[in-house]
């Protein structure tokens, strides 16, 4: 697989040439035309072809007797903005898997005008990020070492779109990147790792960081993140990135907050063993803010926006904290501990209330793969979103959708806090079945500062993909990074 993709202004000769048509075309579009008397009718004579279907994201190989070697067709289905992007995207991203098995290393791509130039730029960049993901760091002897052919895509297109593809490139590689984190395994990839990893990635693109240890955290009374991560191979962290552009130091920031336990047995409310499979991705919420950050930095935004990443491992010995324990937080809250597996509000907690305190935000956004309630309420298709302001749900809901990762919304009223109180402490960090999702949103709402404007997003079924589960039709058996591209997005605008 590639191992980079760039756009280009031009290539004199390109190895392969994409093109878009919708379904039903019965004819060659008027606009290639002159592409399809370069190969020979290639275009027509596919599209005479009985078995010949553009559904949207499919995607047709063609071997024309003129001209580059391949010609790719993406199938746009019916031609609809929303669907029309998501047919980009789907049909990118098996583009690039499919170029990439050929050797390819340019490609012209000459999409039509269903849609307005930078959305189609966008999403055709997103595909081709999405699909060029491969995790293979940890391949060893046992694997065929094939030779990869060109580590590097070389695309031409539209110029009126040169600008959405180089944006979507840039947000894709911080997405690749949160994905390649939360891959890798928890033997690897334990709370220490990540605060080695974010202090370089933060030397890289000119981001602060700094970092809560775990003797800070507990001077401090951060009682949630010291207990989850007190049996942790290594000890649990805060790690805090800023991104402050000149003029812009002194303003409120935006703060993102994500949940990153790098490996979660459930403590002594012990998950059985098919539950416990790839818990390495209970750390995707903090993957996505720190991709989010890379990707801010990256662009260079014009706004000040503050990524914690609480990241701790829960597990068990002698040390670790139990069910019936009562802990207290950042904030001065107590918490009976009622399950051990409702580890990762606790750790979000403090980190909110820290932040809240730190920072002064003037909005805050968190993720976290909280629940397996969201999961039985919407699958793989959406993440759940929890936020009482109406100007930041439409802001984040607006993005999602243009960015293929979709939010819907879940209520959070007072009968569900209330529901949290506990007999021997504040609240509880687990109140039963009842409300399951809405639960983790319930209780990070006593660590929030009423007057901030605040969105919890519930990523536990969109996280990640298992077996031939796949919610958008993007990504093979892996992480996603759903986040990155969603709040990058809301971020571009942020006023």
């Amino acid at each position: 697989m590639y191992k980079s993709l760039r756009s280009a202004d031009k290539i004199a000769k390109p190895d392969a040439i994409a093109i878009t048509l919708p379904s039903g075309v019965k004819r060659v579009p008027k606009k290639y035309a002159a592409l399809d008397k370069q190969l020979d009718g290639s275009i027509a004579a596919l599209i005479k072809r009985a078995e010949f279907s553009a559904d949207a994201g499919s995607l047709t190989c063609v071997y024309p007797a003129k001209g580059p070697s391949r010609l790719y067709v993406i199938g746009l289905g019916d031609v609809k903005q929303d669907d029309t992007l998501r047919a980009l995207r789907v049909g990118a991203a098996s583009l690039v898997r499919a170029a990439s098995k050929a050797k390819v290393g340019s490609l012209l791509f000459k999409d039509g005008d269903a849609v307005d130039a930078d959305s189609a730029g966008r999403a055709i960049g997103e595909g081709l990020s999405i699909g060029a993901f491969e995790f293979v760091d940890h391949k060893g002897a046992a694997t065929d070492k094939a030779d990869p052919g060109p580590r590097t895509l070389r695309i031409v297109i539209d110029p009126a779109m040169r600008k959405g593809l180089k944006n979507a490139l840039t947000v894709g590689e911080s997405a690749n990147m949160a994905r390649r984190l939360a891959a890798t395994p928890p033997n690897v990839a334990n709370p220490a790792y990540l605060v080695k990893f974010a202090r370089k990635m933060a030397r890289q693109v000119g981001l602060k960081c700094s970092v809560i240890d775990a003797k800070m955290a507990r001077e401090l009374g951060m009682g949630g993140l010291a207990a989850v991560g007190k049996a942790g191979s290594t000890p649990p962290a805060l790690i805090m990135l800023e991104h402050a552009p000149r003029g812009k130091t002194k303003d409120a920031p935006v703060m993102l907050v994500g949940k990153a336990i790098t490996f979660d047995t459930g403590g002594y409310s012990l998950k059985i063993s098919g539950s416990m499979a790839n818990m390495k991705y209970d750390k995707c919420g903090g993957m996505a803010v720190l991709g989010a950050m890379h990707a801010i930095a990256s662009l260079k935004l014009p706004v000040r926006v503050v990524g914690l990443i609480a990241a701790a491992e829960n597990m068990i010995d002698a040390g670790a904290y139990r069910v019936d324990d009562i802990l207290t937080m950042y904030n001065g809250v107590t918490v009976e501990v009622t399950n051990t597996d409702a580890e990762g509000r606790l750790v979000l907690a403090d980190a909110l209330a820290y932040g809240c305190k730190q920072y002064k935000p003037a909005a805050i956004v968190d993720l976290a793969t909280l629940t397996g309630g969201v999961v039985v309420a919407f699958g793989e298709y959406c993440a759940g979103m929890f936020c009482g302001d109406d100007k930041l749900a439409t802001r984040l809901t607006e993005s999602g959708r243009a960015t293929g990762e979709r939010l819907w919304p879940l209520p959070l009223w007072p009968e569900h806090r209330k529901q949290m109180k506990s007999t021997h402490a504040d609240i509880a960090n687990s109140a039963g079945r009842g409300a399951h999702p809405i639960q983790g949103a319930a209780f990070l709402s006593y660590f929030v500062d009423e007057n901030v404007p605040w969105a919890h997003l519930d990523i536990a079924g969109v996280a990640d993909v298992s077996g031939d589960k796949d919610f958008a039709g993007l990504y093979p058996k892996g992480p996603t990074a759903f986040g990155v591209r969603l709040l990058t997005r809301a971020l571009e605008s942020w006023r």
